[in-house]
């Protein structure tokens, strides 16, 4: 991810933070630290908020050390249940990288519906990826959470 280089110092994190919490006050995106056994091991955000289509775009990243716990997989479906219920979105988006494997796993594992990739659409450390799309409808959320 391209900002984690720039994360030297106390004072870019607090930039980092702050930026996160203006976001939060203008309603653009929500982001959410992860725990678990009360340990900060990720975070889960909606990265935007798209009010006239009604849909949020998720990510997410997962300290290596906790992959393979279900962690991931109960945030997302989290985050879906606060964007459906909280925030009305009609849909949630999420953008995994083709090569990521893990992260289009997490998409399938919570029932997201592959809509196909989009060609260098992600620019990350080592350059622009092919980027697949998933989706969850509202109505398929109902019948997931009922």
């Amino acid at each position: 991810m391209l900002w984690v280089p720039g994360m030297k110092s106390v004072e870019e994190e607090e930039k980092f933070l702050t930026g996160i919490l203006r976001n939060f006050g203008n309603a653009r995106s929500l982001n959410t630290v992860i725990l678990y056994k009360n340990t900060p091991v990720g975070m889960i955000s909606f990265n935007k908020f798209n009010t006239i289509n009604q849909y949020a775009d998720i990510g997410y990243w997962l300290g290596t050390e906790y992959v393979g716990n279900g962690i991931m997989h109960r945030a997302v479906a989290g985050i879906c249940d606060l964007g459906f219920r909280d925030y009305g979105v009609h849909k949630v988006e999420i953008h995994a990288a083709v090569d990521n494997a893990r992260s289009n796993g997490v998409a399938k594992k919570a029932g997201f519906h592959f809509d196909g990739s989009l060609r260098a659409n992600e620019l990350l450390a080592d350059g622009f990826h092919d980027e697949n799309v998933w989706s969850l409808l509202r109505e398929e959320w109902e019948k997931i959470d009922s």
